[in-house]
This record gives C-alpha cells, sequence and structure tokens, in this order.
C-alpha cells in the first residue's frame, strides 16, 4: 500500500508539473506581442507570434504571422507608401529615413549612414553565428503609366524595377523576427542598400562594412515572369557580369563625293560592329553563354559630308569572370585594330568610373538546398519553380565576392491586378499579394539557418571536448 501512495503522489506531482507548464507557455505566447507604426499611423499595430521554447515547426509559425491580416495590411500600406516617394540612385534620403523610422519604432538598432543613404539594421546579440539579409532602394527616371491607386508623386521617377516591394518584404522580416528575437541563436543584419541601378551601391557598401562579420548573404527580387505565390530558385550562375564600353574611331572627313581623299570612319565603324559579333559567334564556347551588343553609333549629321570621327558604345555580358574579361581584352583589340585596317585610329573606354563592372550572380550550391527545402516546407512543392538564367545583371554579386549567398526570385504574376509587365517599364506593377509570401520565405530561411549553423557550432564544439 505504501508503495502504491507513493506512485500516485509522483505521477499528481507530474501531471501539476505538466499544467503548470502549459499554462506558462500559453502566458509566454499571449505576452508576446510586437507593435509598431504604419506609414502615417500614429498609433501602434499589434502582430501576435506565438513564442514557446519548444516550438516544434518553426515554419508554420512564420507563415502564420506572415499572412495574418496585421501583417498583410501593414505590408499593403508600407509599399503604397514606398512607391509614392521614389528616389533615384544615392539621393534615396527619404526612404533612408522612412527605413530608419520603422527600425526605431521596432527597436531595432541599425548603422547609419552607410554608402551614404544605406541602412544596415541588427537583430540579435551581435554573438554566435551572422548572416545578413538584402533589400536595394533605389527608384528610376521613368514617368509612370501603370494605372494605380498610389503612383509615383513625383514626375519622371517610379519604382520599375520593384525596389519598393523588396524594402517592404525586408521591414516585414524584420518585424517578424525582432518578435521572435529570444529564439534566435546569432545575428541577422538587415542590409538597405542605395543604388543597385548601374551604380554599384553594393560594391560601397561591402567597402564600408556593411555585411559585418555575416558568414552568408540572401536577397530576393520580384519577378512578373511567376506567378504570386510562387518563388525561383537556381544554384550556381542566376545573372550574368556585365560590363560596358565607349569606343572613338578618328579619321579624316570630307566630301561625301570625294572618298579618294577621305580616311572614312563610318566605314571602320561599320566593320567593327560586324567583327564584334564574331567575339560570340567563332570564338566563345557555344555552352557559356556571352553577349557583346552595340547599342550607340553616333556620326556626321549632313548627307554629303563624311565626318572626322564615330562615336559607338554598347554593352558585354558573361557568366564567368574568364569569360568576361577575355570579352573585355577582345573588344579593345578588335575595335583598335579594325580602325587601323582602314587607315583610322581608335581609343576605347570602359567607364568603371560611371558604370562599374557587375561580377556574375552566382548561388552558392549549399545555400540552395537549404532555401529550396525552405520554400518547398512553406508553399508547397509545386510552387517552388526552377529559375532561368538571365544576361542581365545584379549588383548583389559584389556580396557574392566576399560570402556565399543565394538570390531567389519572387513570383508577382497577377494579371487581375496587372502584374504582368517586365521591369524598367512604365507600366511596371507589383502584385501586393506576392508581399507575404516574400517575408515569410525570406524570415524562415533566415531563422532555420542560423539555427542550423549554431547546431553545428555546438556540435563541432562537443566533439572538440571530447577529443581532450
Amino acid at each position: 500500500m505504501e508503495r502504491r501512495s507513493m506512485m500516485a503522489t509522483a505521477q499528481a506531482w507530474a501531471m501539476l508539473l505538466c499544467l503548470s507548464a502549459v499554462l506558462l507557455r500559453v502566458s509566454a505566447s499571449s505576452a508576446s506581442v510586437e507593435s509598431t507604426l504604419l506609414p502615417g499611423s500614429s498609433s501602434p499595430v499589434e502582430f501576435g507570434v506565438a513564442q514557446g521554447p519548444d516550438e516544434e515547426n518553426v515554419n508554420s509559425v512564420i507563415r502564420a504571422a506572415a499572412h495574418s491580416p496585421d501583417m498583410i495590411e501593414w505590408v499593403q500600406t508600407t509599399l503604397r507608401y514606398l512607391h509614392s516617394h521614389p528616389e533615384l540612385s544615392w539621393q534615396e534620403f527619404e526612404t533612408s529615413a522612412f527605413i530608419r523610422k520603422q527600425l526605431d519604432s521596432l527597436g531595432i538598432r541599425y548603422e547609419w549612414p552607410v554608402a551614404k543613404t544605406g541602412v544596415v539594421g541588427i537583430i540579435g546579440s551581435g554573438n554566435g553565428p551572422c548572416i545578413a539579409l538584402r533589400a536595394d532602394m533605389d527608384a528610376l527616371p521613368i514617368q509612370e503609366e501603370a494605372e494605380t491607386k498610389h503612383p509615383s508623386l513625383i514626375a519622371g521617377r517610379m519604382h520599375a524595377c520593384g525596389h519598393d516591394a523588396h524594402v517592404t518584404v525586408l521591414l516585414g522580416v524584420a518585424k517578424l523576427l525582432q518578435a521572435r528575437r529570444h529564439l534566435i541563436p546569432g545575428t541577422i543584419r538587415l542590409v538597405f542598400q542605395p543604388a543597385e541601378e548601374g551604380n554599384a551601391g553594393a560594391q560601397v557598401m561591402v567597402e564600408e562594412g556593411a555585411l559585418g562579420n555575416a558568414e552568408s548573404i540572401f536577397g530576393l527580387h520580384v519577378t512578373p515572369f511567376s506567378e504570386t505565390g510562387t518563388v525561383a530558385l537556381k544554384p550556381g550562375p542566376l545573372m550574368a557580369g556585365s560590363g560596358m564600353f565607349e569606343a572613338l574611331i578618328m579619321g579624316k572627313g570630307g566630301h561625301a563625293a570625294l572618298p579618294q581623299l577621305l580616311t572614312d570612319p563610318i566605314l571602320a565603324a561599320a566593320t567593327t560592329v560586324i567583327a564584334l559579333q564574331q567575339l560570340v559567334a567563332r570564338e566563345a564556347d557555344p555552352l557559356d553563354s556571352q553577349v557583346v551588343s552595340v547599342s550607340i553609333l553616333q556620326a556626321g549629321k549632313a548627307y554629303n559630308v563624311c565626318p572626322d570621327n564615330v562615336r559607338l558604345g554598347g554593352t558585354f555580358r558573361a557568366f564567368s569572370l574568364e569569360s568576361f574579361r577575355r570579352l573585355k581584352q577582345r573588344i579593345e583589340e578588335v575595335i583598335v585594330n579594325q580602325a587601323a585596317v582602314h587607315k583610322c585610329a581608335a581609343t576605347v573606354d570602359f567607364i568603371e568610373d560611371s558604370h562599374p563592372f557587375y561580377p556574375p550572380t552566382i548561388n552558392d550550391e549549399k545555400l540552395y538546398e537549404h532555401v529550396h527545402g525552405v520554400a518547398v516546407d512553406m508553399l508547397g512543392k509545386d510552387k517552388v519553380l526552377v529559375a532561368h538564367p538571365v544576361m542581365g545583371a545584379e549588383d548583389f554579386a559584389f556580396y557574392l565576392q566576399k560570402i556565399p549567398g543565394f538570390y531567389m526570385l519572387l513570383g508577382m504574376r497577377n494579371v487581375s491586378y496587372g502584374s504582368t509587365f517586365s521591369g524598367h517599364t512604365s507600366r511596371f506593377v507589383v502584385d501586393e499579394h506576392a508581399l507575404p509570401y516574400g517575408v515569410s520565405v525570406m524570415a524562415a530561411v533566415a531563422e532555420t539557418y542560423l539555427k542550423k549553423l549554431d547546431s553545428q557550432r555546438k556540435s563541432a564544439a562537443r566533439g572538440d571536448q571530447s577529443m581532450l
């Protein structure tokens, strides 16, 4: 009897302990509410994120938070504000101030200014493993013609490449992960970058220390070529390296009726354009995609007068640094030597000061496995597509020159919303319904990857101790 009494007492205590744990977990979950200010609002909007010490499914919790009615309203309002206030490269002063205001309201510390207008938010203690998430901020000098309820308020400028959406997604991720900061075993650097559009803002951000001690970096870009609710992923080369060139071919002009007295720069330029196309057609490996395009050709103004000079220019692209460097060398050789064939002289300028070379964007293979696994869990296998490489360039590649990273494409094609036009066009529109998907996937990728790094470090430490 005494033994049964002791067993019954032990069972009772166990039940009481379990009940206490449940009550504590519910209490912690109820208390775990973050508040922040909507753009143009003075009252806080609360976001509850389930928080418990023994969360079994991080991704499902993040998915629910990202798609909550409050978060959906917040990201929509944020996007509309940013879209209405576009700023060009290196002029993102109001955008930068808006970002800092949001980070302040969330209690997120930040570094500023970085690369003139850039901001780097910091979630976590600063200790442990560290990763970075990036969003670009600048708009384009395009007059908006899209039908939208929140058009650009500045004539001749618009967010025609989705950078307003990128900032919105990263702010949404900041909001969500700040609410879960006690569950994050490390540090997340939120990189809000200026001047992506041809001005290599990422390169300056790297030079000024935006990455800190980050071990890897993740970013995304919206695309109208995949449906809303999808992401497109690809390991390895995703976007090409890019460079620009200008050339001046110098001859001796004169009356067009007396060609024997001329040194014709137009003829030299014409054969040069044709010869440049042979660099890809006859010198490049057919399986190694490359592009050389002449897009500027300027000469005389009179029908019966040959000019002294011809100016031409264009762009060249490749998916490997080796191929890129070879193209650069051969472009100069072809232009100078083709001019010489026609008794002209030529100079070539790769205008790196005004149009910096962009390296290829090459996604890390191991990070692809992680992002793919998270995306399948968050969206479903049929919503995770294969991204096709393109010859466009992206300065996210400058980060990848320093640390491994992964760049994903967030689908936002929605015919009913008008989100079908490609970027850099006046009718480009971001489907607002895509934003929560970007927030959920990016937040889950960040938190779960930090936990993976932390687990690996602890395992390695235990292994080191066992060797002592």
